[in-house]
């Protein structure tokens, strides 16, 4: 028996979803609402139960082993509604010898886990779901590939890319739902938005109207390491004669920012140094990051022909394209541990807006520039970039694998003389 969707348009994460289910008994499948998660569960799974149904889940609530029932591998769908489903899960792992592909586990927000009892380390592995990359969507021609640039290996050649397609990718999202309609329009992210303030935040005990106007707040200060003073003056105001403390801005700030993390929303993008023991790595100010660049876009108010319009917020957004596409990449390497995106900024002004780290050790950097005329200008800062590692004594992998500038607008993908590289985004895969 299947239970694969009509028309499953496949997914990079597909093999390194059969990875995990020959390895771990359980697998957690974890990720923003509408990315894909149930679809690409039930193209992996057997049989599958829906917890976020009423009946369904009132039935587990009384025996909660009802939920493990049904042919391996077995879906469990929304199991944050019930989290004691997780031990049942692991207990069963334990019973049947951890024999490999029994479970999958979705979910849409993340759980306090002090609710169970057991890690599941061993037992239960974690894959984590994004809305689609282009090449996901048949949007990147992959001629570009990731693991590639790690081993040295590029080719020049012609490249096809459009601002207008851009704008309207950005603005229509990375959400399977409408990949291939041709739809432009920013619908499903408003009601996205609709049910992340009302339903979400309700169920979180948040103040849905308030933490609509910290996200836009956060939309506002895309590719900025943006503090809580900002987001609060933003979002609130003045809320009295006397000036607030900057703990009081982090103690109504905070809660917030951890609720759009927790609903997989939003994501952090941390500070980078090549030594792995550099305070910088955790002592910068996160970027605050949304997991697909229609939310910000819808957030603002912005449809394909205003981006158009203004080159400013253009390259912001195209930035938070290139950020979700570059993570999704990422994770499709299959690495355990999943490589780190960051970002690097030092007290000499020099700012580089992605840095891409392997857990072995070996980087690679990318500067984002939406227009290739200032494909030069990223060039340089990566190369100061480049140098000032190799003069640190510390750096653990002085050397990056790459250097590339990733731009919206090309006709080729080329090496500058001095080795840098310069990619369309639409030209980039795995």
């Amino acid at each position: 028996m299947t239970i694969t969707p009509v028309g499953y348009r496949p997914r990079l994460l597909d093999s390194v979803l059969d990875r995990r289910l020959g390895t771990f008994a359980a697998v957690e499948v974890k990720g923003t609402k509408f990315c894909g998660k149930t679809w690409t569960s039930e193209a992996h799974g057997r049989s599958i139960v829906h917890l976020d149904d009423d009946a369904v889940r009132s039935m587990a609530e009384v025996d909660v082993t009802l939920a493990l029932e049904g042919e391996q591998p077995h879906v469990i769908d929304e199991w944050q509604d019930l989290p004691k489903v997780w031990d049942a899960v692991r207990r069963r792992a334990d019973e049947s010898g951890n024999r490999p592909g029994e479970f999958i586990l979705t979910g849409s927000s993340s759980v306090d886990y002090s609710s169970v009892s057991h890690s599941g380390a061993g037992r239960i592995a974690e894959v984590f779901m994004r809305p689609m990359s282009l090449a996901e969507s048949g949007e990147s021609d992959g001629s570009v590939s990731l693991a590639d640039l790690f081993e040295g290996r590029f080719d020049q050649g012609a490249a096809v890319s459009d601002v207008r397609d851009l704008a309207r990718f950005i603005c229509r999202g990375g959400w399977p739902a409408l990949v291939g309609r041709g739809d432009t329009t920013s619908d499903l992210a408003a009601q996205y938005l609709n049910a992340l303030f009302t339903v979400s935040a309700e169920k979180a005990g948040i103040n849905g109207r308030e933490a609509r106007r910290v996200a836009v707040s956060l939309a506002r200060n895309m590719g900025k390491a943006v503090t809580y003073r900002t987001i609060y003056e933003d979002a609130f105001g003045a809320r009295s004669e006397k000036e607030p403390s900057p703990s009081m801005y982090q103690q109504v700030v905070a809660p917030f920012l951890r609720f759009f993390e927790q609903q997989y929303f939003t994501e952090d993008q941390e500070g980078w140094d090549a030594p792995v023991k550099a305070r910088s790595r955790v002592r910068t100010k996160p970027k605050r990051t949304f997991v697909d660049p229609s939310l910000p876009a819808a957030l603002l108010g912005l449809s394909p022909e205003r981006l158009l319009a203004d080159g400013q917020v253009f390259g912001n957004l195209f930035e938070e394209l290139c950020l979700r596409d570059l993570r999704v990449y990422a994770s499709a390497l299959g690495c355990i541990p999943d490589p780190t995106l960051r970002y690097y900024a030092d007290a000499d002004g020099l700012e580089v807006d992605a840095v891409l780290e392997l857990p072995d050790g070996r980087w690679g950097a990318f500067e984002i520039k939406l227009s290739e005329e200032k494909a030069e200008q990223g060039a340089a800062a990566l190369l100061r970039l480049r140098d000032k590692i190799a003069a640190n004594p510390a750096a653990r992998s002085p050397e990056p694998s790459f250097l590339v500038v990733l731009v919206g607008k090309s006709t080729f993908r080329r090496r500058l003389p001095s080795g840098v590289m310069v990619v369309p985004i639409t030209c980039l895969r795995p």
